[in-house]
């Protein structure tokens, strides 16, 4: 299939990754855009990854603010004021207060969910499996851990506005086009309700 500057620019206006990426996963896709995607989303978790040691030195403040009764601030880090600076950074920032006004998120990642609610969570579920297969039981064990603690980690949450996303997949997705580890540092959540 040929790849030609209509089907680059599509794949860009929907990802927003630079036109030389969007050019070499159309290539590497044999011109199928939906393929093309994929590799895009593969390479935007790599890319995330290689940058994960980077420090995190400027950042924007995002807010917003639900019928004057619920609202929400997140501090979305990044390498550079260039990038802090961004309208495009700053727009995420704002998506991502939405996220935590709507969902009420208890932690960033799950690395910061405490030893004691991992343990207090796990005695719970471990009544809920001893009827099963002892073979089965970690793995639904795990199943069930994993599901219960999605919702209350904002990482792991789907994405109000795309639910086929994580906020994960939009942080690896900023940090592929911007270049720059991106990272909720903080976020705060007030409701009158």
């Amino acid at each position: 299939m040929e790849i030609t500057t209509n089907s680059i620019k599509e794949l860009r206006d929907k990802t927003g990754v630079s036109v030389m990426q969007c050019k070499k996963a159309l290539q590497e896709a044999d011109g199928d855009t939906k393929k093309a995607e994929v590799i895009l989303k593969k390479h935007s978790a790599a890319s995330a990854e290689k940058k994960a040691d980077r420090s995190l030195a400027a950042g924007a403040i995002g807010s917003y603010i639900h019928d004057g009764a619920v609202g929400a601030m997140v501090l979305l880090s990044c390498e550079t004021d260039f990038v802090a600076k961004n309208p495009e950074f700053i727009a995420l920032a704002r998506e991502l207060a939405m996220q935590v006004a709507a969902t009420d998120p208890a932690y960033a990642t799950i690395e910061e969910i405490s030893p004691e609610a991992k343990a207090t969570a796990t005695a719970v579920f471990e009544k809920e499996v001893a009827d099963k297969p002892s073979e089965m039981q970690a793995k639904i064990l795990e199943g069930k851990l994993s599901s219960y603690f999605r919702d209350q980690v904002l990482t792991e949450q789907p994405f109000i506005k795309d639910e086929s996303k994580t906020v994960r997949d939009l942080l690896n997705e900023a940090t592929q086009k911007f270049g720059e580890r991106v990272l909720v540092s903080r976020f705060a959540r007030l409701s009158a309700r």
